[in-house]
């Protein structure tokens, strides 16, 4: 007598549970399942080897504007910047949206920020070192990738604190655990930060200037494939991308070297350390939990069942935890060998973040600066907490001192 494969829905598990305990529940469900289902819908992919075969998946695609539909959301600044983002679009589209923005966000144009992320770093201290110390999320973390984006857009000092508010504000969209009474103040936020852009990108066309979003102007205007609100839409999307992301991880990679002294000790005495110690921070406890997709077919791994038009996020956080991927991943270690060559936290094929670069920049940049000014660095107060399990996770204050 034969039996057909008893197919099975994946554990349920509250969101409460996975934003304040990730790691633990991941571990517990990676030898059992390969799928997670969230007690308020949608799926998680928690192997590493299944995120890197669904990322590319045919049977699933990048979310378009299902998240906001969820919510219902069908109208307003924040729902024309889902539908019309390269972050969020695929096909014929998505290429499209990409290419002059591709052109534009060129690694050399990187290169030369550098010295410049370094220098910003640099007068953050210098601003702090009457003080002794500082909050280092909001001061050090959140003004290093603001003022490095207002510096490639050539916004006006004066507006990077509201422009700043702007973007950490409307960043919180693409958060799968923000709550839907933030919708009005993200919503507003929207509103602002893509009309500022649009002032911007309007002062360009009239007056050209030797900067990024001139150059960023002349390739859309040359290769004629956008319409204004897509080119203003993809200018907005690079600015909520690579900023609260950012902003995160200088925090969370600082935290972990000073949660491990020795580690910490070793990359001040050693700056080629560095580069390593950012990548491990990433792999550790990435800023950037899960990589969204949708499936347009019924997905079946080991008897297990995600449906078809679901939501269902790979869980970067859990596939860089995985043992079957790195040895001993619960250690944090800066000299890990077995560190991957192509992180899986800028995501995969052709959605593969383009801030990648500049997100290495900042955070090594950052880095380098604060081992190097402040090696007496500590924690004051409270220690912090990483908070959320997918999309841009959260961190809560962290003040510092030197002295």
């Amino acid at each position: 007598m034969s039996f057909a494969a008893r197919r099975s829905d994946p554990p349920v598990v509250s969101v409460v549970e996975l934003d304040s305990q990730p790691h633990e529940i991941f571990r517990r469900h990676r030898s059992i399942a390969p799928f997670l289902k969230r007690d308020n819908g949608g799926f998680l992919a928690i192997r590493a080897a299944d995120v890197e075969t669904l990322i590319t998946d045919p049977r699933t695609r990048q979310v378009e504007i299902e998240p906001l539909l969820a919510r219902g959301l069908r109208e307003g600044a924040l729902f024309d910047f889902y539908r019309h983002s390269m972050l969020f679009t695929n096909g014929p589209d998505h290429r499209r949206r990409r290419a002059p923005m591709s052109r534009t966000f060129a690694a050399k144009l990187v290169e030369e920020m550098r010295p410049r992320i370094r220098k910003c770093a640099d007068q953050i201290i210098d601003e702090a070192e009457p003080q002794g110390g500082m909050n280092y999320l909001d001061r050090f973390c959140s003004l290093i990738p603001a003022r490095i984006i207002s510096d490639i857009l050539g916004i006006q000092e004066a507006d990077i604190p509201r422009f700043t508010l702007w973007v950490y504000s409307m960043s919180r969209a693409i958060s799968s655990s923000f709550a839907s009474e933030q919708l009005g103040e993200i919503e507003q936020a929207a509103r602002q930060l893509t009309q500022y852009v649009s002032e911007l990108l309007e002062s360009r066309r009239l007056s050209p200037q030797d900067d990024f979003l001139s150059r960023f102007v002349k390739a859309v205007e040359e290769e004629n494939t956008l319409s204004p609100i897509e080119t203003l839409v993809q200018v907005v999307s690079v600015i909520v991308a690579g900023s609260d992301t950012t902003r995160t991880a200088l925090a969370i990679q600082t935290d972990l070297l000073l949660k491990h002294p020795e580690q910490w000790r070793a990359v001040c005495a050693n700056p080629a350390l560095i580069p390593g110690a950012v990548s491990e921070a990433m792999r550790y406890e990435p800023s950037v939990g899960s990589i969204p997709r949708f499936t347009v077919e019924e997905i079946e791994v080991d008897d297990f069942v995600v449906p078809r038009n679901a939501i269902l996020s790979l869980s970067t956080l859990s596939a860089m935890r995985d043992e079957s991927l790195y040895s001993d991943p619960d250690r944090f270690d800066v000299t890990r060998a077995d560190q991957s060559k192509r992180h899986l936290v800028f995501g995969w094929g052709v959605h593969r973040c383009l801030g990648e670069a500049l997100a290495k920049a900042e955070l090594e940049e950052g880095l380098a600066a604060i081992t190097s000014r402040a090696p007496k660095l500590r924690i004051v107060g409270e220690p912090p907490t990483v908070i959320g399990h997918s999309g841009i996770r959260r961190m809560t204050g962290m003040e510092v001192a030197w002295r």
